[in-house]
């Protein structure tokens, strides 16, 4: 069969159709990063008022370092704070880099976030001091924090690129909270938080679909 041409091209959609795509997609984007995050902190903060009124302590279900029995608390541990103190300190950097986060859609944002989980779950269960128990959102903050800073580089977009050394030039302090020193603090849940970020940055990177070959 052979080929004839037709004297006409195909047109794709125009650069202002693109941009206002775009556009929307991103306000969509940022109205669902917006309440997921918002949802996530309330959820966190009801978990804690709880534990005020009611007798029982529910910072015993955080992470158990060494004991199987506490290996659940990878999963419970981050809606879990020492007091009301230790809770607003992660509340507003864990809405404003979730948010940043979640901006390229949510059931990536949450992947992301169960590997963040994960990640820093097991390496505070195995590097904490045998006994101690951990509980806090800092490795999910720390999570987002690498998650954001590794996505543009893997994702190469402008955008997230952008982002990225925003949340860089913002945040480059916490970079410090890795390092051992702090008494009562968790580096190895930010040290982790921060690796787990990374990681899921990697795994949930955008493949660009291989050209083919003439």
């Amino acid at each position: 069969m052979n080929d004839h041409p037709t004297g006409m091209y195909p047109t794709g959609p125009s650069s202002a159709a693109r941009f206002r795509r775009r556009a929307g997609d991103l306000a969509a984007g940022a109205a669902g990063a917006a309440v997921v995050n918002i949802l996530l902190v309330a959820v966190m903060w009801v978990s804690e008022i709880a534990d005020y009124v009611m007798p029982a302590d529910f910072d015993a279900y955080g992470i158990r370092s060494w004991d199987p029995e506490g290996l659940p608390g990878i999963l419970l541990a981050p809606f879990l704070h020492a007091g009301f103190g230790h809770l607003m300190a992660n509340s507003l950097p864990l809405l404003v880099l979730g948010f940043l986060a979640a901006l390229r859609g949510i059931g990536r944002f949450l992947a992301a976030s169960l590997i963040i989980i994960v990640v820093s779950g097991l390496g505070v269960w195995f590097t904490s001091p045998p006994t101690y128990v951990t509980v806090g959102a800092s490795g999910l903050v720390f999570g987002y924090f690498g998650f954001v800073l590794a996505r543009g580089l893997f994702d190469r977009r402008a955008l997230d690129i952008v982002i990225g050394i925003g949340v860089a030039v913002a945040y480059y302090s916490i970079i410090w909270g890795v390092l051992p020193g702090q008494v009562g603090i968790s580096w190895q849940g930010h040290l982790f938080g921060l690796i787990g970020g990374i990681v899921a940055a990697w795994v949930l990177r955008r493949r660009r679909r291989a050209l083919p070959a003439y």
